[in-house]
């Protein structure tokens, strides 16, 4: 069970609460947030009505699962993230893009002139590269987070960079506007709870092979430590197929947003790792009730440092944004029919 406290609770009513749950027998467990208990034990005498009427108290939750907070049962509404006047979760759906990698200040300001001249408000790309093999390029690390503030100054865009450990939280979220917990780090618990004590947005990419309980679980990691602003990021699991990288999920969509209040995003460019079919996919995931796509663009794919083959060039990202506005507007206008 889940005790959310009123923001504005003083010392007294909190410990009144506390006083009141052990007396009857709950054990108490306090995470990161102050405002958030989790209390265990069976009891008769105090049932869920009553706790909720302790003064001080917001909301009970009541479940077996293993997450709550990320849960509609929790908050019904949709989670909405505004930053510097962006939108994730809100009624138009967003388009992260940029390179996998940074290389330098031409590639990556090339990259971001490209990404903006098409309405892009937010780009992607990595400073900190997990790899599979330790002799691939790995990144430029603090002078990538540089080369990315650099093209924000120059373009006004938001970042988004990936942070791989503990130690790294905070310089990444000093350089960037969103970290970025990637699909090898999703059951990292010590960086989800280091990343949930930050105020910058998390987007958490889903494990290779991470079930929906999994995936919301690690949720749950950054939300317990008072951070909320959390964007989910479908990107593929593994399968037996082999004419894909991974096979993206687009089932998961429609699932989490009946589960969850959280935004959720999707990335093709992973989930496929075949430029030809990002575009399709890409209109598949919004079509699914998506919050936005992730996609990777490069001046120069062939020439790209890491994963060249899902590099859309100049020309293609262009046209799948035209598609992607097309979309939108067709969807306006089918609500405004449907809502006369």
């Amino acid at each position: 069970m889940i005790i959310k406290l009123d923001k504005n609770i003083s010392t007294v009513q909190k410990e009144q609460i506390l006083l009141t749950l052990h007396g009857h027998g709950f054990y108490l467990q306090e995470n990161g947030q102050s405002s958030i208990i989790r209390i265990t034990g069976k009891n008769n005498v105090l049932p869920k009505e009553k706790i909720e009427n302790l003064p001080g108290v917001e909301v009970v939750i009541d479940s077996d699962r293993s997450y709550h907070l990320v849960t509609r049962e929790y908050r019904p509404e949709n989670t909405i993230i505004e930053l510097d006047g962006v939108s994730i979760g809100g009624a138009e759906p967003q388009v992260i893009a940029g390179p996998c990698a940074v290389e330098s200040e031409e590639q990556i300001l090339r990259t971001a002139r490209l990404v903006q001249s098409a309405g892009v408000k937010i780009m992607r790309g990595g400073a900190f590269k997990p790899r599979t093999s330790p002799y691939s390029f790995t990144g430029l690390e603090e002078k990538g987070l540089q080369l990315l503030s650099q093209a924000r100054r120059e373009t006004g865009l938001l970042i988004i960079t990936e942070v791989l450990d503990t130690a790294d939280v905070e310089l990444v979220a000093e350089y960037s506007d969103i970290l970025q917990i990637g699909s090898r780090n999703m059951q990292n618990y010590k960086l989800l709870k280091a990343a949930g004590r930050q105020q910058r947005p998390v987007m958490l990419k889903r494990g290779m092979s991470a079930t929906l309980e999994e995936f919301l679980g690690s949720a749950e990691y950054i939300i317990s430590q008072g951070n909320d602003k959390i964007i989910l990021c479908e990107r593929g699991i593994r399968t037996f197929v082999e004419y894909t990288r991974n096979t993206l999920d687009l089932n998961i969509v429609p699932v989490i947003k009946k589960i969850s209040h959280l935004p959720i995003i999707v990335d093709p460019s992973h989930g496929t790792g075949r430029r030809d079919i990002i575009e399709p996919m890409s209109l598949a995931a919004l079509a699914a009730g998506a919050d936005g796509i992730m996609v990777e663009v490069h001046p120069d794919p062939p020439a790209s440092w890491s994963d060249p083959d899902q590099a859309l060039y100049p020309e293609q990202f262009l046209q799948l944004m035209e598609k992607i506005n097309q979309f939108i507007e067709w969807r306006k206008n089918a609500a405004i029919k449907s809502n006369p």
